[in-house]
């Protein structure tokens, strides 16, 4: 977007798209799941309490046009189901396809966010298959 070094493959493990708090899964999933739609609110209360700087779209991506996305490299999303992220990760990945950008979507059943960060989940077969399609999809 600013003219900066070619990326040639994006991996996005339950990213951050928009800042937006009212999704399905920030509602479903608000408490008790690791992370917490609070605690979502106190991450984005750090990096900018202003709004007018969260809609942009180097803070939301979620938000930006198709056209703006179109040049975006093929890019692969994994997303935990038990995660406040997910919806806004799978938003995202709808919006990339219609822009016309290659996107590999991988939902993890039955995982929280930070699954294949967390040293207490390392050797966990999600976290493992997570990191092995990873692996496998960057080296492609």
């Amino acid at each position: 977007m600013r003219g900066g070094p070619a990326i040639h493959k994006l991996l996005l493990y339950y990213p951050v798209t928009n800042a937006c708090f009212n999704t399905p899964t920030y509602c479903q999933f608000a408490v008790d799941y690791y992370l917490y739609r609070e605690g979502m609110k106190w991450f984005w209360d750090q990096y900018t309490a202003c709004m007018e700087d969260r809609n942009q779209i180097m803070a939301s991506p979620l938000r930006a046009s198709e056209e703006r996305l179109k040049n975006f490299p093929d890019t692969m999303i994994i997303n935990g189901e038990a995660d406040v992220l997910r919806s806004e990760g799978e938003a995202f990945v709808k919006k990339l396809r219609c822009a016309g950008v290659a996107v590999t979507a991988v939902l993890v059943p039955r995982t929280i966010h930070d699954f294949v960060m967390l040293n207490a989940l390392d050797q966990t077969n999600a976290c493992r298959m997570a990191m092995d399609m990873s692996v496998t999809w960057m080296n492609t």
